[in-house]
């Protein structure tokens, strides 16, 4: 080939494959364009649903101390100080105590950030809440709520979005400072910024600034993870000054503060500056101060490694650096710089703010997913308002977490034997208030409370008498029941014979004292009147979902139930024989704010009021002189609660649940494996139950009997009528009619004309 033609084949060879190369490089740079704008163009986040506690609520006459109070407030992650200094901050006087609360967006309208004073009256309840800057009071005020966890999606990213306006001028200055000093001003990438942190790292003998551009980490974030290789390296920095042609320093910046990862929660990532100001101090990002700030900033470069909760020394130290960098760019005074050089870490006790009550959240899971699509919920932002009561919550998680290092060390078990569950809800409404499902109440892996069904044992014998007494020309509460050995056959089986728990008769027993002593034999007796099928009937009723056989040895709680369907029955006996489902969920929004469902208390009478009265009471004394009366070394001795004691056969399972006039509680304890633990309800679940109610101030039942019950004065000896001249004579409720109309051999009535003549003569 002519030198000529060899000259302009290889020139064309080079054109062509220039163009090729162009071509094929312009369609990487369409591909990686296609790959910014899909992701940057619509919704750039799954939003994780918020899950918010119920609001604590301040009026004239509510029965709250002031340290009661303050404790409410630093669990809101409320700042105490000489002075109100904004939203979140309270302050102490010997007068009042002034509260500044935060703006919050309820369910049912906006709250503005108000200042408040609250006063104290003699009797220790709150006398006055008024508004310090109107000069007026108020008749009730909300806090604002808890978020206690979220509902967020299967990768486990978990994010609190927050707007640009929203953020600090120290936090996005003093990122700036720290991460990428010439953001506003290059295009994605940043040789000299890469030049100017190697100098400064070698200044300060570590690393105090990073390479990277904040653009590139965003990138990095959204579409790479971790994976290191030239190719990435490459595709990051293309991508990046893509991202800076298509959308603008404020949209990236906000893109920033939303995304990078700033921690891990088991196996939940903590994501953006939001969730993190939450998840390390239990406040709003508004709210930071400037070593608070400078912690979060120092996490960006390895939330791992600079852990302050498993690495606080190295955090310190890091966060000490940051604020250097603060003090030298100018962003926080020279006093300031030293005021916060001195301060701790400060973080919040815990997991703080976010996933503190996996079990409650669980339950509030299962019955958002009866009503919505499991993306929605990890993806649409929703904000969801619970019932929970964090004052209730805090209490039933610490008296389940002392007492089982305490029964195990007087039982001598092994530690972590024991398990425990627990359930508060509301007599109004059926709210769930509380739910722990294990002694581990930081645990989100198996839920007793909602998925650990075993015998209830006695609990079961109440719904035996509900039965007997919804037959009142048969029963009533003073009816006799024998205490005799039974034997019933069985096909197939065995004969069954039950025994009371002591092995000792105790003769003809008046009903409300079988079931105050829980005796097996007379509550076998009163059930084989109607029959098993008719006690399970009534357990139904009384909110039972299973379907145990109807057999016999259901008198005596051969039938498995979990903690919380037994909150549900009992529920329904302290509510007069109505029931509402149990709910966790008062409210659902959407992320603008708008409701999509609102929680209906729906009740239903499914127990008929008047044997149910008559239960209640009889049941009163279970606490009172029966099997529970230990609970009064604890509870106040002038209310009145109902309950029962559960315990099942080889001590396997230890149970108590009652109530008062607006609490309902439960609580089980045992093992496991099912193995025996020695404990029986009396020593096992309730003194829980007690302290627990005790906490709550739970108030004590005042009932009124409903149309169909009469009282009548009634001689305990004789069950019959009594008037004055009986002893120990009381009040006790019968069906309309069915009262006994005989007297007692006590009374004054019963007494011949005559005889009643000479005794008012010697009288």
């Amino acid at each position: 080939m002519a030198p000529r033609k060899l000259k302009a084949f290889i020139l064309s060879s080079l054109l062509l494959v220039l163009s090729v190369g162009l071509v094929a490089f312009s369609a990487y740079l369409l591909s990686l364009d296609k790959r910014v704008r899909d992701l940057f163009a619509g919704a750039r986040w799954q939003l994780p649903a918020q899950v918010y506690a119920a609001p604590a609520e301040l009026y004239p006459g509510l029965n709250l101390e002031k340290d009661t109070l303050r404790h409410e407030l630093a669990r809101l992650g409320y700042r105490e100080s000489a002075e109100l200094q904004g939203p979140g901050t309270y302050a102490v006087t010997k007068a009042a105590l002034q509260v500044q609360t935060r703006a919050f967006d309820f369910w049912d309208g906006p709250q503005p950030s108000l200042q408040l004073g609250i006063k104290w009256s003699e009797d220790g309840n709150v006398g006055e809440v008024y508004d310090l800057e109107a000069g007026a009071p108020r008749d009730i005020v909300r806090l604002d709520p808890m978020l206690i966890g979220s509902i967020y999606p299967k990768q486990g990213e978990d994010r609190v979005l927050v707007k640009l306006s929203e953020v600090p001028e120290l936090m996005t200055k003093g990122l700036l400072a720290v991460e990428d000093q010439g953001f506003r001003h290059h295009f994605g990438v940043s040789p000299k910024g890469i030049l100017r942190a190697s100098i400064a790292n070698m200044r300060a003998g570590r690393v105090v600034q990073g390479g990277s551009t904040l653009t590139q980490q965003l990138v990095k974030n959204f579409f790479f993870g971790s994976e290191q290789t030239w190719q990435r390296k490459i595709n990051e920095a293309f991508m990046s000054v893509l991202l800076e042609v298509h959308y603008s320093k404020d949209e990236i910046l906000e893109a920033y503060l939303n995304e990078v990862h700033l921690g891990q929660d088991g196996n939940r990532a903590v994501h953006g500056f939001g969730l993190g100001a939450q998840f390390y101090f239990n406040k709003p990002l508004g709210e930071l101060q400037p070593h608070e700030v400078a912690l979060l900033v120092g996490l960006v470069k390895g939330p791992s490694f600079y852990n302050p909760r498993r690495n606080p020394k190295r955090a310190l130290e890091r966060r000490n650096l940051v604020l250097d960098v603060f003090r030298e760019e100018g962003l926080i005074t020279e006093p300031e710089h030293a005021a916060a050089i001195k301060l701790p870490l400060g973080l919040a006790g815990g997991r703080s703010g976010v996933e503190r009550y996996p079990a409650f959240v669980e339950l509030v899971k299962r019955q958002l997913e009866q009503q919505y699509r499991q993306e929605d919920l990890v993806s649409e932002g929703l904000r969801i308002f619970t019932t929970l009561e964090p004052r209730a919550q805090e209490s039933l998680e610490r008296r389940i977490s002392a007492a089982m290092p305490q029964l195990e060390k007087a039982r001598k078990m092994k530690e972590d034997t024991l398990e425990a569950a627990g359930v508060v809800t509301s007599v109004d409404g059926g709210e769930v208030l509380a739910l722990v499902g294990g002694r581990d109440t930081r645990y989100a892996g198996f839920n007793r409370a909602l998925d650990s069904r075993r015998s209830i044992g006695s609990l079961a014998k109440p719904f035996v008498y509900l039965t007997a007494l919804m037959h009142p020309d048969r029963f009533n509460v003073y009816s006799i029941l024998p205490d005799e050995p039974i034997t019933l056959e069985q096909a197939g089986a065995k004969p069954w014979s039950p025994m009371n728990y002591d092995r000792q008769l105790h003769g003809p027993q008046p009903l409300v004292n079988a079931l105050a002593q829980s005796y097996n034999l007379p509550t076998v007796y009163l059930g084989l009147q109607f029959g098993p099928k008719a006690t399970r009937d009534t357990l139904v009723a009384a909110g039972y979902s299973g379907n145990a056989a109807p057999v016999p040895s259901m008198f005596l709680g051969a039938v498995e139930i979990s903690p919380l369907e037994v909150a549900q029955m009992y529920g329904t006996l302290a509510a007069g024989g109505y029931q509402a489902s149990l709910s966790s969920i008062r409210q659902v929004q959407t992320l603008d704010r708008k409701p999509l469902s609102q929680a209906q208390i729906k009740l239903k009478q499914t127990l008929p009021e008047g044997p149910v009265y008559l239960l209640n009471w009889t049941m009163q004394s279970v606490l009172t002189q029966g099997t529970a009366r230990s609970a009064y070394s604890v509870l106040p001795g002038d209310r009145a609660y109902a309950g029962k004691t559960g315990t099942t056969d080889d001590y396997r399972d230890s149970w108590f649940a009652g109530f008062g006039a607006d609490r309902v509680a439960v609580i089980w304890v045992g093992r496991d494996d099912n193995k025996p633990t020695g404990l029986s309800g009396a020593n096992g679940a309730l003194p829980i139950w007690s302290q627990v109610m005790k906490d709550l101030n739970a108030r004590g039942l005042d009932p009124v009997p409903p149309p169909d019950v009469e009282e009548q004065l009634v001689d305990p000896a004789s069950g019959l009528k009594a008037d004055e001249g009986c002893p120990g004579a009381r009040s006790v409720p019968y069906i309309q009619g069915r009262a006994p109309e005989q007297y007692a051999p006590c009374a004054h009535a019963a007494e011949s004309a005559p005889m009643q003549w000479l005794r008012d003569i010697f009288e």
